[in-house]
């Protein structure tokens, strides 16, 4: 039996990835891109919700003020009753506009995660990013830390072919 002096460090473990080093930072780049957009575009989602439900207001861009028949430029008018006639309903355009965003940023956090062979509880950590408000930015700096820590570690982990 072979035994090791106490001394003695213990060989590191190979690191295996999903892909190469390239593949990994072209999925961090694109998680980094991604996570910003669904950051920014859930602050304004927080927002339009506050003016929603706190104070009755939706933004709107053109359109026809119901009271006084004149142009509505650009601003924010009653939802109920509905101030504005026609024009576009921006508070609605941030809806859909973040939940397009967020399938996007699903997308960056699986092709990451799987590229990285992280465990399945770190995905959904990073999944909620997109609907926490702040998360996503906060965790986005994480990530990118402990995915070039741990590139820069595992060198010999770069060949897959």
């Amino acid at each position: 039996m072979s035994e090791t002096a106490p001394n003695q460090a213990r060989p590191a473990s190979k690191r295996r990835y999903g892909g190469t080093h390239a593949q990994i930072r072209s999925a961090l780049t694109f998680y980094k891109v991604t996570s910003y957009i669904t950051g920014v575009m859930l602050i304004l989602l927080c927002i339009e919700m506050v003016l929603r439900y706190g104070f009755n207001l939706f933004l709107f861009a053109g359109g026809t003020n119901t009271v006084t028949g004149e142009p509505f430029g650009f601003g924010f008018a009653q939802a109920e009753p509905a101030a504005v006639d026609g024009g576009i309903n921006l508070s609605i355009a941030v809806l859909i506009a973040h939940g397009w965003l967020y399938v996007l940023y699903l997308m960056a956090d699986f092709r990451l995660w799987s590229l990285m062979r992280w465990p399945f509880p770190r995905f959904i950590l990073i999944a909620l990013g997109g609907v926490i408000p702040f998360l996503s930015i906060i965790l986005e700096r994480r990530v990118h830390r402990q995915v070039e820590e741990d590139l820069a570690s595992h060198p010999e982990a770069a060949k897959r072919y």
